[in-house]
């Protein structure tokens, strides 16, 4: 089915479940709570970045001699 299609699909689904009156309708609480499971999740549950995540300080795989001597 093309992208369009589901869309369009999904679309009446919404339309008709809020004229209906079962949609369901985000509060501010479960929308912080929700992102902050999506936060964590794909971050694998590490938090923040670190402040310098320029890569600087990139480590790479030395097991190969600099030069061959």
């Amino acid at each position: 089915m093309s992208p369009e299609k589901q869309r369009e699909i999904a679309s009446k689904g919404g339309r008709a479940a809020h004229q209906k009156g079962t949609a369901h309708e985000w509060s501010s609480d479960e929308a912080r709570e929700a992102g902050r499971k999506g936060g964590m999740a794909s971050r694998g549950g590490r938090g923040k970045l670190p402040a310098d995540s320029s890569g600087s300080e990139l480590v790479t795989d030395d097991s190969t001699p600099d030069s061959a001597a």
